[in-house]
């Protein structure tokens, strides 16, 4: 066998590659008919779903989660706040914070949109064995972070050059 890599794991590799590709090809397309279902842009609907998994948010905070340049935060906040899905709220402990915590009386209902998506991955991971769930836990885990690095990079130096 010639030294490097295997000829097999190349092919793996490719593949690997390819199906990451298809399935985040998949989710984008996904929340933009979801989003347009429901009268939001990708983003603020990914931020809304930030929002109800973590509760009350500064907008720093956001901004960390997301990879988003704070800017971007701030005008998303604006949106989602002009749609009356969330409110700025003083902290009461510290005053001067301001948080941003969903409106979840305006969000009636969008659950029930995900349930086929939500019921379809259950049956899904019916099929994996607790060990297998765990290593692609452990994958999906690591993938998002690098993930949210590679968005950070692209956000921090504040270029819009292309």
């Amino acid at each position: 066998m010639s030294r490097g890599i295997s000829e097999h794991r190349k092919n793996l590799l490719e593949a690997l590659g390819e199906a990451g590709r298809d399935n985040s090809n998949a989710a984008v397309m996904y929340h933009t008919a979801m989003g347009e279902r429901i009268g939001l842009g990708m983003t603020e609907e990914k931020a809304l779903d930030l929002l109800q998994r973590l509760g009350p948010l500064t907008a720093g905070e956001i901004s960390q989660h997301t990879g988003l340049a704070p800017a971007s935060v701030s005008g998303l906040i604006d949106r989602l706040e002009r749609k009356w899905l969330v409110r700025r709220v003083r902290d009461a402990k510290d005053r001067r914070r301001v948080i941003v915590e969903i409106n979840f009386e305006r969000l009636a209902g969008f659950a029930e949109l995900f349930e086929p998506l939500v019921r379809g991955l259950a049956e899904l991971y019916e099929g994996y064995t607790d060990e297998q769930l765990e290593l692609v836990l452990d994958f999906l885990t690591r993938a998002t972070a690098t993930q949210r690095a590679a968005t950070a990079m692209l956000t921090a130096d504040g270029s819009d050059d292309v």
